[in-house]
């Protein structure tokens, strides 16, 4: 019974997937991992932003919180660029993101800033110590992957960069 209904979540997803034009994805729970990407013939693939999967996944009754989707201009942007074109800021450990240095500050940057190899770009707040994550690659902040105040694992993209 169980593995009906995971079959059946699959293909739910995979029909999600290629409603929306979205080329390829990629999930990893616990020791399960799974990777679509279909063939085009027209076009970079468009990628599926984490938050828009967690909010489908809510919807559809998946395990996962609903995060907020993203901005159009976040969308657009990311969409414009192709993926092997961006560079991904990814979390160094487990804890909570935030884009600022306190509750109602300024974030430390946001899509369309430039950034230098070594600038602040989030916290990252595991066990009660602020953890600075700093720019690994120079460039223009093209996207925000996380959300502010949840839960991020080890690995997990925070921030696409695109070289300038």
């Amino acid at each position: 019974m169980e593995d009906e209904t995971n079959l059946e979540k699959l293909q739910d997803l995979v029909g999600f997937l290629k409603e929306n034009g979205i080329a390829e994805y990629e999930a990893e729970r616990g020791d399960t991992k799974i990777r679509i990407k279909f063939a085009t013939a027209a076009g970079p693939a468009t990628a599926l932003d984490p938050a828009t999967l967690a909010q489908w996944l809510s919807a559809s009754g998946g395990q996962n919180a609903a995060a907020p989707a993203p901005s159009a201009a976040q969308t657009a942007v990311a969409a414009a660029v192709p993926e092997a074109a961006l560079h991904q800021v990814k979390s160094p450990i487990v804890g909570t993101f935030y884009d600022s240095p306190s509750p109602g500050s300024a974030p430390f940057v946001k899509v369309g800033d430039v950034v230098e190899v070594g600038q602040v770009l989030c916290i990252v707040e595991a066990m009660k110590l602020m953890n600075e994550i700093e720019a690994d690659a120079a460039g223009e902040i093209v996207a925000r992957i996380a959300t502010s105040g949840q839960p991020v694992e080890y690995g997990q993209p925070l921030f696409s960069i695109k070289a300038v």
